[in-house]
């Protein structure tokens, strides 16, 4: 920011003696604008000298992917993105065969299993299991008596979720790739922290008469952010990150008034 152009220094009005003229009178006084010296960069120093900076929802050491960070007002609507309790989504890799101490593949391994006898038509059955189970407890947290015209309502928004504190929730739970012993799921969640989806994955290894290590957890969407949205570490300056500011404005004010009004 600082090394962005300025803006020019602001002018004021002085009275400064006119030149002498050639016959030696008196010299008088002219108007004129100059320069205000407190405004020069040498006078006043660098014009940033702090930033606050927010973060989002965070991300772990282990895991990946878009996160959101908040910088002067944007920290006050991080405030209110936070209160909307949107979705996030993210893909978790899995291994069958082993368990580990942390469930992560780089943890201390504890247990090797075997798991030859896991299909794939066995995997989504105990993901429509999770699932029919969080979509309990997602309602269940809502606080919404679902006979109502203001549950429909909500339902048609989208905007059936808790409003409050819960227990992580995961909305929906699908298998995107099955080649043995590794796997592939994506998760849209609320609430949830990456540690929370490395215990599901080992969860499901137990379901199956496994076991399970997680081997990635990359987030792909955070609210209304997605990897599209997010700046590579090349692309850490300021014009880009600028550009990202202004990208996203519309889609967080749209946010904002669709759920918070």
């Amino acid at each position: 920011l600082n090394a962005a152009p300025g803006r020019a220094p602001r002018q004021h009005v002085r009275f400064l003696p006119a030149p002498a003229g050639g016959d030696g009178g008196a010299t008088g006084l002219v108007a004129a604008r100059v320069p205000v010296l407190a405004d020069h960069p040498l006078v006043r120093g660098p014009r940033f000298t702090r930033l606050k900076i927010g973060a989002g929802h965070r991300l772990d050491t282990k895991a990946s992917g878009v996160f959101v960070l908040g910088i002067g007002h944007g920290n006050k609507l991080l405030t209110h993105l936070y209160n909307c309790h949107l979705t996030k989504v993210y893909t978790v890799g899995g291994q069958f065969g082993k368990a580990t101490d942390d469930f992560s593949d780089t943890g201390k391994l504890v247990e090797k299993t075997t798991f030859d006898h896991i299909t794939r038509e066995k995997l989504e059955r105990i993901l429509a299991v999770i699932q029919g189970t969080n979509h309990k407890a997602l309602l269940m947290h809502s606080n919404i008596d679902m006979k109502t015209q203001e549950a429909y309502e909500l339902a048609v928004k989208g905007l059936i979720r808790p409003m409050g504190k819960s227990p992580p929730i995961i909305t929906a739970i699908r298998c995107l790739q099955f080649a043995l012993p590794e796997f592939q799921l994506e998760i849209h969640c609320l609430h949830e922290t990456q540690q929370y989806l490395r215990k599901v994955v080992h969860e499901i290894g137990l379901e199956l008469k496994s076991s399970a290590v997680c081997t990635q957890v990359r987030r792909i969407r955070d609210g209304v952010f997605t990897l599209d949205d997010a700046l590579l570490r090349i692309q850490w300056n300021l014009q880009s990150i600028q550009n990202a500011i202004w990208d996203c404005q519309l889609k967080v004010k749209t946010e904002l008034e669709k759920t918070l009004g």
